[in-house]
């Protein structure tokens, strides 16, 4: 064994102080769908619901050690990472002062406070989290505290990496495919250095949401780079920038290895994992089971393991959830609707719609023109070719109409 492999089992033996290994599973509704055997690491059950608990355990733990006078932490986190460093404030009682942006939800900071207790303050600065992390970067020096970076950060890589040695110990061997979240890069270097450091040539599969894919723009580039523009749906995903040390680590990933989710097919994994089979999984902790259906034929008959990054789902975001799950799949569209002003038009539109379809909204507007009047209209059906069949009849009456459901700006303007 190297000097990694050694760290990263000590790592892990100590984690066990805090909470048992994360269960292992084997997924008999995943594993049939695909006729493979999908094997789900839960994260999302670690006692504050997401990996990050071992990084910043890690990294507290190392600061201290290189100075045992160190009682002051600073983090800047909306999510998982601040939740993290608040439960080892407590678990090490030390003092963590941990920022947030304004615009954090509520329950985040309610469970971040609540982890840390009275080791914990927490202040919610800036809107954006860039401005957050500033401010929270010039504290810690102006107060000589330590700062606990979330991903990019060699202690948290070592700290992440227990993931990769829980997996190989209770799966008992080699699976043939890991498919893992990637953000800053946290996760995936620390799995992919603990596998190279034992010797075993898993392959692995890295996801990033589209909105947020900053390892394929740096390995397009060579080098990280800063994306001119995040998505901040999957939270726990969206990063604008890779970590520097992450990247030296996955640099030689191969570009077909990293695959993109978006984000809408990805509220769709996080329904379906819900009414299906219970388990409540955050965007970014869905991001593995997301792509299962791309490498459906590559996996067929192989043992896969899909790595649940986290579970801090805030179910205030379900109407939204839902929203974008059933645009995707095609079951529920927008249009605006120029109606005829005319007695029977409206009743004439009525009866083209088919017996499975459901109008959710309709707003009525007539402007100036005499002859004409608008309508923002949304319809729900059971089955995308409805929507083909309702064109067809509308298209056929000269019924005048334009689907708005994948103009993003008009879209988020009237729905």
């Amino acid at each position: 064994m190297n000097d990694f492999t050694d760290t990263a089992l000590a790592i892990t033996a100590r984690l066990r102080a805090m909470f048992p290994a994360t269960p292992l599973q084997k997924n008999a509704y995943l594993s049939q769908k695909y006729e493979a055997e999908i094997w789900l690491k839960r994260e999302d059950l670690t006692p504050v619901r997401s990996y990050k608990i071992r990084g910043a355990f890690n990294a507290m733990r190392k600061a201290r050690e290189a100075n045992p006078d160190q009682t002051l932490f600073v983090a800047a986190s909306a999510g998982n990472h601040a939740q993290g460093v608040a439960f080892n404030c407590a678990h090490f009682g030390v003092r963590g002062v941990i920022f947030m942006p304004v615009t954090t939800p509520k329950q985040k900071v309610d469970k971040t406070r609540a982890f840390g207790g009275e080791h914990v303050e927490i202040k919610l600065i800036g809107d954006y989290f860039d401005e957050t992390l500033r401010v929270a970067q010039e504290f810690c020096a102006a107060e000589g505290g330590h700062f606990l970076a979330p991903f990019d950060d060699p202690f948290v890589i070592e700290g992440q990496s227990s993931v990769a040695v829980e997996i190989l110990e209770e799966l008992g061997d080699a699976p043939d495919l890991v498919v893992l979240p990637v953000g800053g890069g946290g996760l995936s270097s620390g799995i992919k250095r603990y596998f190279e450091a034992v010797g075993a040539e898993i392959p692995l599969v890295l996801v990033e949401p589209t909105g947020g894919a900053s390892l394929t723009a740096a390995l397009a580039a060579g080098e990280p780079v800063a994306l001119p523009q995040v998505d901040s749906f999957v939270d726990g995903a969206s990063v604008a920038k890779i970590g520097a040390r992450n990247f030296d680590i996955l640099r030689d990933v191969p570009p077909k290895s990293v695959l993109l989710s978006p984000e809408d097919r990805v509220c769709e994994t996080i329904l379906e994992m819900l009414n299906v089979e219970g388990v409540v999984l955050e965007p970014a902790g869905a991001l593995s089971v997301d792509v299962l259906p791309e490498l459906a034929d590559q996996i067929r008959g192989k043992r896969v393991v899909c790595v649940t990054s986290g579970g801090n789902f805030d179910f205030e975001r379900l109407p939204e959830v839902k929203e974008r799950a059933q645009r995707h799949a095609g079951l529920k569209k927008y249009f605006i609707l120029r109606m005829p002003q005319r007695p029977g038009a409206l009743r004439d539109f009525l009866e083209m719609l088919g017996p499975e379809d459901d109008i959710a909204r309709f707003e009525y507007l007539k402007k100036s023109a005499r002859n004409f009047g608008s309508v923002l209209i949304c319809i729900e059906t059971t089955q995308p070719q409805n929507f083909d069949v309702l064109f067809e009849r509308l298209d056929r009456a000269d019924f005048a109409y334009r689907d708005i459901t994948d103009d993003q700006i008009l879209a988020e303007f009237l729905v």
